[in-house]
């Protein structure tokens, strides 16, 4: 007695309307046929065994069917009969797997014998299959044939990876992408076919096939056959297929869920031994413990998830997941579902899992340790469920400090004068000030003797307080004119705030004012190590900024601070501040039009005096002199005049200093600046000290040539 056929081959889909889980591609394929609109070549891409190759025999059975043109062969001619499930195929369609047969010489022969007509169908179709299989060189040769094919060819290139197939040939056919089949459909369909083989299986099993197949129709339907061959009496049993498939039992996922929810460490390592002990893969068993956490996250926000299909899971299951998503807070499973998940990825390629298994649960188990968001809302829902199990009162209902009413029966309760302290009773003075302030505590009536209780009068009712008639509204009064005040100048504004921004302190402690008060220094230990670097300070910078870890000279043209960064110069000055003031600071260069720098060269000294001597006398109330050149007096407002108008910016004041403080600076004795620097200083660059002549003084260095 031969052996049955496997699953997908006795029940292999005949016509479209069989086809499950691809209405988007048969229903188009469908109305093509039924209106004779079909094309020369077809293109059916999709993932493994979700009916490809299938649609492509149907669609050859119906272009070769004797009532065509119509939607579904009618299975009655001899066409229809020759392709038929268990049929011995047609000479007229030929299949080929391109995975052997993909080379040049194969698509030569191909096209050699394409051009005959067919024997006894209507069409000739060549079924390539493995399409994206088919070298370059392969698809070139069938280009042409396929563009403009006869009359009598069909083509159906069926493939996985329809990226592979090159753009000319793809773009020459009508391509139809297939998927997978949704397990909801898988279900049900594995359930008739059960039904049709006369074999029980137990509604928890059917997750577990469906999930092994992974949406496609044929490793479905061979997981089943598998589990339908060594299926017993009782039929497909969730112990035999979770067996069978390596799936981690569900009591085990339903342990460790549990351990988790308690806390419960001990439980916890005991599922992993049990684990191991029992043969199970880590890895598998930590993948399926992030599905279980994942349908957990969805079932504490759909509740009624299992009922409606969200999760395809048996009945009894379903309301065990509601169970336990009932005993989680939604971070804490949100952080262990982001806990599993990392520990899965570190997981593969390990050679330890079972220790990588045990941190992850460890991880899981302590969100103490965890300083992160989800750490902290996971220790927040942790104690709202305690509070919600215990029923420890909030804040709001914990009992005040006021007077506590005790019942009838009781003794009336002491008053607050009567429970203070013994010395405080002692002090009448005291005493009677609680007892006057204090107010007594309500308490019901007490059944003693008529003649000691006096009748108590009936409360008065409260009259209500009469309505205050709301005063008429005065006139507001006019606000007197405020004395206008003169605009401050803009320059002085600026000035103040840039005072302001000095006198702050930097974080360390250490300001820009205390910088410029200790900057003498750092030039007098600059001068001893480098002149350049010393000349850079003295006439070409000035400190304008410091927030304790940069140092900013500005510097009032880009040559020199161009000239100042290429040298090497601001380590230099970066060793100094650190010897002088004690902060590890970063020199940064920038450009500052209104930077003064502390010293005057002696060439603008002699420029200033030679002016002075060969300008004319001006009278101080010339309004025509420009403001900063003349005398202080020159610039004050008459008695009883109008306020003086705004100075100018500091940028036109800043670059050339006034008259009288440069007489003042040239009648004063100079010193030399190489009196203590040696002029044979070995350290002087000779480009830099070039560059500055011709900068400042306008002369060109001239190299010395040597006497013949």
């Amino acid at each position: 007695m031969d052996s049955p056929l496997a699953l997908y081959r006795r029940y292999r889909p005949e016509t479209f309307a069989e086809v499950i889980g691809q209405e988007h591609v048969t229903e188009p394929l469908r109305a093509a046929l039924a209106g004779n609109r079909v094309n020369h070549a077809y293109l059916f891409s999709g993932p493994r065994g979700c009916g490809k190759t299938t649609s492509a025999r149907i669609l050859a059975r119906a272009l070769n069917c004797e009532k065509a043109p119509v939607a579904d062969p009618c299975g009655e001619c001899d066409s229809c009969r020759d392709l038929a499930r268990n049929g011995p195929g047609s000479i007229d369609v030929i299949e080929i797997d391109a995975a052997s047969h993909g080379g040049v010489d194969d698509a030569r022969d191909l096209r050699e014998k394409a051009f005959f007509a067919p024997v006894r169908s209507r069409y000739k179709v060549y079924i390539i299959d493995e399409a994206h299989m088919v070298t370059t060189q392969g698809f070139n040769a069938l280009l042409k044939l396929v563009e403009e094919p006869p009359p009598h060819l069909r083509f159906i290139f069926a493939t996985t990876e329809p990226e592979k197939v090159i753009p000319t040939i793809r773009s020459r056919t009508h391509h139809y992408p297939f998927r997978l089949i949704p397990p909801r459909l898988l279900t049900s369909y594995l359930s008739e076919l059960c039904e049709r083989e006369g074999v029980s299986i137990e509604p928890a099993a059917l997750p577990l096939v469906v999930r092994a197949g992974a949406g496609s129709a044929r490793d479905t339907l061979s997981v089943l056959d598998q589990l339908l061959g060594g299926a017993g009496p009782a039929g497909v049993t969730y112990d035999l297929a979770s067996g069978l498939l390596g799936y981690t039992p569900d009591t085990l996922l339903d342990d460790v869920v549990d351990a988790f929810a308690a806390g419960d460490g001990a439980a916890v390592f005991g599922v992993v031994d049990k684990v191991i002990e029992t043969g199970q893969d880590p890895r598998r068993f930590t993948e399926d413990l992030l599905r279980r956490v994942r349908d957990l996250v969805i079932v504490s926000a759909v509740p009624d998830a299992p009922a409606t299909g969200l999760i395809d899971v048996s009945g009894d299951q379903g309301d065990r997941l509601v169970a336990q998503a009932a005993r989680f807070g939604r971070a804490e499973l949100t952080r262990a579902a982001d806990l599993v998940a990392a520990g899965l990825t570190d997981m593969r390629g390990a050679t330890a899992p079972r220790l990588l298994l045990e941190l992850i649960c460890a991880r899981i188990l302590l969100p103490g340790a965890d300083h992160t968001t989800d750490g902290v809302l996971a220790r927040l829902d942790r104690l709202e469920r305690r509070v919600a199990i215990s029923g420890t009162p909030s804040a709001d209902a914990a009992p005040s400090a006021g007077p506590v009413t005790v019942p009838g029966q009781d003794r009336p309760a002491p008053s607050r004068a009567e429970r203070a302290a013994p010395e405080r009773a002692e002090r009448p003075d005291v005493a009677a000030e609680a007892a006057a302030a204090a107010s007594p505590a309500p308490v019901a009536p007490v059944a003693e003797p008529a003649d000691v209780i006096p009748p108590v009068p009936e409360p008065e009712p409260i009259p209500e307080p009469e309505p205050i008639p709301e005063p008429e509204p005065e006139p507001e009064p006019m606000p007197e004119p405020m004395p206008e005040r003169a605009p401050e100048p803009p320059v002085a504004a600026a000035a103040a705030a840039s005072a302001t921004a000095e006198d702050a302190p930097a974080p360390g402690g250490l300001g820009l004012v205390d910088v410029r008060r200790l900057w003498p220094s750092v030039i007098d230990r600059v001068k001893a190590a480098k002149r350049v670097t010393w000349i850079h300070l003295t006439q070409n910078s000035q400190v304008v900024g410091f927030n304790g870890d940069v140092l900013t000279l500005g510097f009032q043209h880009d040559g020199p601070r161009r000239s100042f960064e290429s040298g090497g110069h601001a380590d230099i000055v970066q060793q100094a501040v650190v010897d002088v003031i004690g902060a590890a600071v970063r020199v940064e260069a920038i450009i500052d039009p209104g930077a003064d720098p502390a010293a005057v060269t002696p060439a603008a000294v002699d420029d200033a005096r030679t002016a002075s001597r060969a300008a004319p006398p001006t009278a101080p109330s010339t309004p025509a002199s420009p403001p900063g050149d003349g005398p202080d007096w020159a610039q004050q407002p008459e008695a009883g005049g109008s306020p003086p108008a705004p100075e100018p910016p500091q940028e036109q004041t800043s670059r050339r200093p006034r008259m009288a403080d440069l007489q003042a600076q040239a009648e004063a004795p100079r010193e030399d600046p190489d009196a203590h620097v040696d002029l044979d200083d070995a350290e002087v660059d000779p480009e830099s000290s070039a560059e500055l002549l011709a900068r400042e003084l306008g002369a060109q260095v001239i190299e010395e040539i040597p006497r013949g």
